[in-house]
């Protein structure tokens, strides 16, 4: 299978977690999301599956510049001509929207992302994560918001349902800061080079924003092995991640 690596021997369990690492800036990363959100649906392993983000820093030394244009900004950093920026990003855009996702960079605003990770991990404990990292991704390449400011923060976190006191706290807590290192670090060790990176069960892992049927390969495979069925096989009422009841 590609991009497909063995990991971990036998795990038998009803329900599987898939660790990503992921940074809010990277294109990639929501593409992927999105292609492996569609897999799970095609799947019907939307209910059995947990969730956890890692962070991971593209550009840890980026700086927050809200009068910049990312053209500009990435520019510089990969040695691109204004012009070439400009295409470059242009045919993200397209790629985007081959996965129903609509960047606007001529809105994007270049920005640090390690506050936001610092969010995300606050979302974690209170089990919203997959909410925020939503929230996050599109307040960066679709609505054009500032996601290293305070006051974006605190409204995307009341919007998934934090408390605001909390995430004023998580903002400058040095206990999040060493949770996000290491995220890094374990990145590291388990040789990532680059994200967006999956990894399903501890077993298997795909690398990149792959294609839909590649993620839907991997986790039927992963399905076979647990022995799990589709939510519509079960019977009576269920109650999932997305459901109040």
């Amino acid at each position: 299978m590609n991009n497909l690596e063995n990991l971990n021997p036998d795990q038998k369990t009803t329900a599987f977690t898939v660790d990503i690492w992921s940074d809010i800036v990277c294109p990639f990363c929501y593409i992927g999301k999105r292609n492996f959100e569609n897999a799970l649906d095609q799947t019907g392993l939307t209910d059995n599956v947990n969730v956890v983000w890692h962070s991971f820093e593209l550009a840890p030394d980026a700086e927050t510049k809200p009068n910049a244009t990312i053209y500009e900004e990435l520019g510089k950093r990969k040695g691109w001509s204004l012009e070439q920026s400009k295409q470059i990003h242009k045919q993200m855009e397209q790629r985007a929207r081959e996965s129903g996702l609509e960047y606007d960079f001529d809105k994007t605003v270049p920005a640090n992302s390690f506050k936001a990770h610092r969010l995300l991990h606050l979302a974690k404990k209170n089990k919203l994560q997959n909410e925020v990292k939503e929230l996050l991704l599109k307040g960066y390449f679709i609505d054009g918001k500032n996601i290293d400011s305070d006051d974006f923060l605190v409204e995307t976190a009341r919007q998934a349902g934090l408390n605001e006191e909390e995430v004023h706290k998580a903002l400058q807590s040095d206990s999040i800061e060493k949770e996000i290192l290491e995220d890094i670090t374990n990145a590291r060790k388990l040789g990532i080079q680059g994200v967006p990176f999956f990894i399903l069960n501890e077993k298997y892992s795909i690398s990149g924003a792959q294609p839909v049927e590649v993620f839907t390969q991997a986790l039927e495979k992963l399905k076979d092995e647990l022995n799990l069925r589709n939510i519509s096989d079960t019977d009576g009422a269920v109650c999932g991640p997305d459901k109040k009841c």
